[in-house]
C-alpha cells in the first residue's frame, strides 16, 4: 500500500485482520468513512483508513463504546481523558464483580437459603457510609453517653476493603446481623457500664487481665473450680478487683466480679471480635471462654 493507492474493503480486510462485515460496520457507523467509490459504487479507502482501523480495533477491545470511539477518532475527546474515565468505570465494575463473587461463594459455603442469601446480598453492597451508620448506631446503643470509650468504639468499628475477600464477606454479614440484635446490644451496653463504674482507669483496662492471669495456670494445671485448690486463686482474684475498684472485699463484690465474667462471656461478644479481625485483617484474637468458664463456675461454688 502506497498513500495515493485506493483500496477496496478486502484489501483493507486482509491488512488490517477484521473481517470484511466488521470493516463494513464500522464504515456504516461513519467511524472509517470510504475515502471515494468506484464507478460501480463500491467503497474505496486510502491507507489513513488502515491506521484509522486499528486505532477502533484497539478502543472496542478495551471496552469502548462506539459513541465514545466516534469521539476519539474525531478528536472531540482526548484519549488521556477517556482512558482515565473507562478506567475508574472498570474499577467500579471490577469491585461489584468482586463482591458479588464474595458473596456467591460464602452463600456455597454456608449452604444459605434464599432468604439469607438476599440479606447476605443486601449487606455486603452497602456502601462504605451506609455501612459506617449501621455500626455507628449499633455502637451508640453501646457507649453512647457514656466517658472514655471513643478508643473503643474505633477499635470495634470494621472496615470492609473494596475487594474483600469472601471470609470477609461472610464475617461482615454476621457481624452486621450481630449489631442489630437488642439482646445482644443490651449485653454490649451492661458490660459498657459495669466497666463505666470502675473507680479508676485501672479497673477499666484490667479487669479481663486479672481474671485471665490468675485463672490461666490453674487451668492449665487442671485445678477443679469446685475444689479446695482453686480458693487461693478465687482470694487473690477478689482481693485484686477489690484494690482496684475500692471496694471491700465483701459477698456483694463476688457477686459484682460474677455478673461482670458472666457478660463478658457472652458468646456473640466474642464472635462480635473474630467477626471483626476477619474483616479488618487483624490476628484472631485468643478465646477468653474457658477462663471466664472456669470462674463463674468456682464462683458459683462459693456464693
Amino acid at each position: 500500500m502506497d498513500g495515493d493507492t485506493l483500496y477496496s474493503i478486502g484489501d483493507l480486510a486482509r491488512r488490517t485482520g477484521l473481517t470484511v462485515k466488521a470493516i463494513r460496520f464500522y464504515a456504516d457507523c461513519g467511524l472509517v468513512p470510504p475515502t471515494t467509490r468506484s464507478p460501480a459504487g463500491h467503497r474505496r479507502y486510502g491507507i489513513d483508513a488502515v491506521a484509522r482501523l486499528d486505532h477502533v480495533r484497539t478502543l472496542r477491545d478495551l471496552g469502548l463504546d462506539l459513541p465514545t470511539i466516534r469521539k476519539v477518532v474525531d478528536r472531540e475527546v482526548s484519549i488521556a481523558e477517556v482512558a482515565a474515565a473507562h478506567a475508574e468505570a472498570l474499577a467500579v465494575q471490577i469491585r461489584t464483580l468482586r463482591l458479588r463473587r464474595a458473596v456467591l461463594t460464602a452463600v456455597a459455603k454456608r449452604g444459605s437459603t434464599p432468604e439469607e442469601m438476599d440479606l447476605m446480598h443486601k449487606l455486603a453492597k452497602l456502601s462504605e457510609d451506609e455501612r459506617h451508620r449501621l455500626i455507628a448506631d449499633f455502637l451508640d446503643a453501646a457507649f453512647g453517653g457514656l466517658d472514655l470509650f471513643d478508643g473503643i468504639r474505633r477499635s470495634m468499628t470494621p472496615e470492609l476493603p473494596d475487594n474483600p475477600e469472601p471470609e470477609q464477606v461472610e464475617a461482615w454479614v454476621e457481624l452486621a446481623e450481630l449489631s442489630q440484635d437488642p439482646d445482644f446490644r443490651a449485653v454490649m451496653r451492661r458490660i459498657a457500664e459495669q466497666h463505666a463504674e470502675g473507680q479508676g482507669a485501672g479497673l477499666r483496662r484490667h479487669f479481663a487481665a486479672v481474671v485471665r492471669d490468675r485463672v490461666g495456670p490453674a487451668l492449665a494445671a487442671g485445678v477443679d473450680p469446685a475444689s479446695p485448690r482453686a480458693d487461693s486463686v478465687v482470694a487473690a482474684i477478689r482481693e485484686q478487683y477489690a484494690d482496684l475498684s475500692g471496694r471491700p472485699d465483701d459477698a456483694d463484690l463476688l457477686r459484682r466480679l460474677l455478673t461482670r465474667v458472666e457478660a463478658a462471656n457472652d458468646p456473640r461478644r466474642e464472635a462480635y471480635l473474630q467477626r471483626l479481625a476477619v474483616i479488618n485483617g487483624w490476628p484472631a484474637p485468643g478465646s477468653l471462654a474457658p477462663v471466664f468458664d472456669w470462674f463463674a463456675e468456682a464462683a458459683h461454688a462459693r456464693a
